[in-house]
């Protein structure tokens, strides 16, 4: 008898399919799930340093160093001197960039009301109240999780 499906079960379920959606939207192209999220981050916060990339994405400098090289060889970012900070550089879109999320932002958008189509009308207020709480409750595990084994790590 199969056993019915959690809500954990759904979550991860539409975790993969995102990912294979992104997948295959960017098969054929340089981008990458990795190379997009430090665009995104360039778009929500504007031109950064890599180092405050690395902070942002939580991930390593070096990481992060690899990710703009990919990224400034494809033509989406490039790096300019930072206006206040001479061993600092700043990474910033190019314009061809800008135009793609841009176009992402509004397939984003176009997805997001196609997908929250196939709820009612009347359950789409307490859906997204839900989607938001076990956001919520899900980020607070992690925090508490990542708390605790940062604490285990500096104790001798």
């Amino acid at each position: 008898m199969a056993t019915p499906a959690t809500v954990l079960d759904r979550l991860l379920e539409i975790s993969d399919l995102f990912q294979r959606d992104l997948a295959r939207e960017f098969a054929g192209t340089s981008l990458t799930a990795s190379r997009t999220r430090l665009l995104w981050e360039l778009v929500h916060e504007g031109p950064s340093t890599q180092h405050a990339l690395a902070e942002r994405l939580e991930v390593s400098p070096r990481n992060v160093t690899g990710l703009v090289d990919a990224l400034e060889a494809s033509g989406y970012v490039r790096r300019e001197p930072h206006p206040s900070d001479r061993r600092a550089f700043l990474v910033t879109l190019t314009a061809a960039a800008e135009a793609l999320m841009t176009e992402m932002q509004r397939d984003h958008a176009e997805l997001s009301e196609t997908l929250l189509a196939a709820v009612a009308p009347e359950d789409r207020a307490a859906f997204l109240r839900g989607a938001e709480a076990v956001a919520d409750r899900l980020r607070g595990l992690v925090e508490t999780a990542e708390a605790g084994r940062a604490a285990s790590r500096r104790e001798p």
